[in-house]
C-alpha cells in the first residue's frame, strides 16, 4: 500500500476515496487550501527557473524515467485506477500501458521543438537582417484532470509540459485523485525536482483557486460550464479545454456491419460510458438499420458487467450513485416524453447501469441533448447524409465523429462538412492516438492536446532580429 492509499480517520480537510461498486474505502487524500495552492504554484515557479535551461536530452531522460516508473508499478496502478472510479481491471491496465506511452513520445517530441530562421529582407528594402524564432517554455502549467482517464489524461498535460521546459501543478478529480498522487511519488522516485510537479487537492474551490494563482497556462479537461468559470477566474492566462462532446458514429449502406457493431459496443460501453468521445449517437442509414440492430442487440447480449476488479468483466461501473440516477432520468424521460423504444437494458443495480440501447430516439429526447456519461446507445434513423451531418452540426459540441463507409466521395462529403475536431474513418469517434492533435471546436474545447501539438502548445515564441 502506498502513501497515497493508507487510510487515516475521514476529517472536514480530507477526502476519503470509495470503490463506486461496492462502497469499500480505497484511500484518503488531504484537500489543500487556496493558501496552500497558491505556496505550491510558488514552489513550481522556482524549480521552473532552474529547469528552463534544461537540454531536451535531459527532459527526455526524465520522462523515459518515469515512463520506467509507471512501468515497474502497473499492477498497483491499475488497481488504484480500477479502485477509484471503477473502470474494469483490463481498461485500467490498458490505461496504464498507455500512459507509458504518452510520457515517452513527449520526451522524443522534446527533440522537435525546432525554431526557425527568417530573413527581414525578403521585401524590397527591408533590413538586412536576420530573424530567428526559437520556443521557450511558458512557465508553470495548472493542469485540472477528470475522473475518467486520472493517470493517461494528466500524462497528456505532464509529459508536453515537461518536455517543454515547465513546470505542473495539478489538481486532479476529488472523485479519483489517488492515480495522480502515485504518479507524482513515481516522479520523485525516478529523480525528479520536488516542486518541478506538484499535486494539489480538492473540489471546484481548489480548481478555481488553482487557475487564480499566478500560474502561466491553465490546461483543463472537464465540462463547459467548469470551463467557462475557470477561464474567467485565470483572466489573461492562456487556456487549453478540452470540453467533452455529443460524438455521432454514422453507418453507411456499403460499411462493414460487424465492425462498426464492435466498434460502437467497444467505444460507447468503455469505462460504462463515459468517456468524452464515446459513440454518444449512432446514426443508422436505413436501408441497413433493422440488420444492424439486429447484429448490436446480439453482441449487447454477450457483454459482461459488473465487478470491475474480475478480469473477464467487459464493464465495470458508473463513477457514483448519483450519476447512475442522471443517467437513468435522461432515458426514463427519452421514453415516455420523446418517444424513444428501449430495446435492450435502461436499468441499475447501484452504480452498475445494464448496457441500454434506445431506437427512435428524437433529435432533442434528453439522453442525446447533451453529452451523457452513461452506457447508452441511441440510434437516430437516417437516409440523407447531407441531413444527418447537418444535425450533428446544429448541435452546441464537435469534438469528433466516427464514419463507416468505404464510398470515397462520402468519406470526403463527411469529412469536409462535419464541424468537428477530428473524423474517424472505418472507426468510432473515440479513437485517438498519444501524439496526434485531439479536442473540438464550439463547446468542446480551446486549443488541442496530443503531444506534438501541445509542446507547441505550452510554450511561447521568441524572435531574435540580428
Amino acid at each position: 500500500m502506498t502513501q497515497a492509499q493508507r487510510l487515516a480517520p475521514e476529517t472536514p480537510t480530507a477526502i476519503l476515496v470509495r470503490n463506486p461498486f461496492n462502497g469499500s474505502p480505497v484511500g484518503e487524500v488531504a484537500t489543500n487550501s487556496s493558501a496552500e495552492i497558491n505556496a505550491a504554484v510558488l514552489r513550481a515557479k522556482a524549480a521552473q527557473w532552474q529547469f528552463r535551461r534544461s537540454t531536451p536530452a535531459v527532459r527526455r531522460a526524465m520522462l523515459n524515467a518515469l515512463a520506467a516508473e509507471i512501468a515497474t508499478d502497473a499492477d498497483n496502478l491499475a488497481r488504484i485506477i480500477s479502485d477509484e472510479m471503477g473502470k474494469t481491471i483490463r481498461e485500467a491496465r490498458n490505461e496504464v500501458r498507455r500512459a507509458q506511452n504518452t510520457l515517452k513520445l513527449s520526451g522524443d517530441a522534446a527533440t522537435f521543438l525546432d525554431g526557425e530562421a527568417l530573413h527581414c529582407a525578403i521585401v524590397e528594402g527591408g533590413a538586412d537582417r536576420l530573424a530567428t524564432i526559437t520556443y521557450e517554455p511558458v512557465g508553470v502549467v495548472g493542469a485540472i484532470t477528470p475522473f475518467n482517464y486520472p493517470l493517461n489524461l494528466l500524462c497528456h498535460k505532464l509529459g508536453p509540459a515537461i518536455a517543454a521546459g515547465n513546470a505542473v501543478v495539478a489538481k486532479p478529480s476529488p472523485k479519483a485523485p489517488l492515480a495522480a498522487a502515485r504518479l507524482r511519488e513515481l516522479a520523485l522516485k525516478a529523480g525528479w525536482p520536488a516542486g518541478l510537479f506538484q499535486i494539489v487537492h480538492g473540489a471546484a474551490d481548489a480548481a478555481l483557486s488553482l487557475a487564480r494563482s499566478p500560474i502561466d497556462l491553465l490546461s483543463f479537461t472537464g465540462g463547459p460550464a467548469a470551463g467557462l468559470a475557470l477561464k474567467n477566474a485565470s483572466g489573461l492566462v492562456r487556456c487549453l479545454m478540452e470540453l467533452g462532446g455529443n460524438d455521432p458514429l454514422f453507418v453507411l449502406p456499403d460499411a462493414d456491419l460487424d465492425k462498426a457493431v464492435a466498434t460502437a459496443i467497444g467505444h460507447r460501453f468503455e469505462i460504462a460510458g463515459q468517456s468524452c468521445a464515446a459513440v454518444k449517437k449512432l446514426y443508422l442509414h436505413q436501408d441497413i438499420e433493422k440488420a444492424y440492430a439486429e447484429k448490436l442487440l446480439a453482441a449487447v447480449d454477450a457483454v459482461e458487467f459488473g465487478d470491475p476488479s474480475r478480469d473477464d468483466t467487459d464493464m465495470g461501473t458508473v463513477i457514483d450513485l448519483d450519476a447512475a440516477r442522471t443517467v437513468a432520468e435522461r432515458v426514463n424521460a427519452s421514453i415516455s416524453g420523446n418517444g424513444a423504444r428501449l430495446l435492450t437494458g435502461g436499468t441499475h443495480d447501484g452504480t452498475v447501469f445494464a448496457p441500454t440501447v434506445l431506437a427512435n430516439v428524437a433529435a432533442d429526447a434528453p439522453v442525446i441533448a447533451d453529452e451523457t456519461f452513461g452506457p447508452i446507445i441511441a440510434i437516430r434513423s437516417f437516409s440523407d447524409p447531407h441531413e444527418a451531418i447537418a444535425e450533428v452540426n446544429a448541435g452546441a459540441y464537435g469534438l469528433q465523429a466516427g464514419v463507416f463507409t468505404n464510398d470515397h466521395a462520402l468519406i470526403k462529403t463527411f469529412s469536409r462538412d462535419l464541424v468537428v475536431g477530428g473524423v474517424m474513418i472505418n472507426e468510432g469517434p473515440d479513437f485517438r492516438a498519444e501524439h496526434v492533435p485531439f479536442g473540438g471546436v464550439k463547446r468542446s474545447g480551446l486549443g488541442r492536446e496530443g503531444v506534438r501539438i501541445a509542446l507547441r502548445e505550452m510554450s511561447e515564441p521568441k524572435v531574435v532580429i540580428d
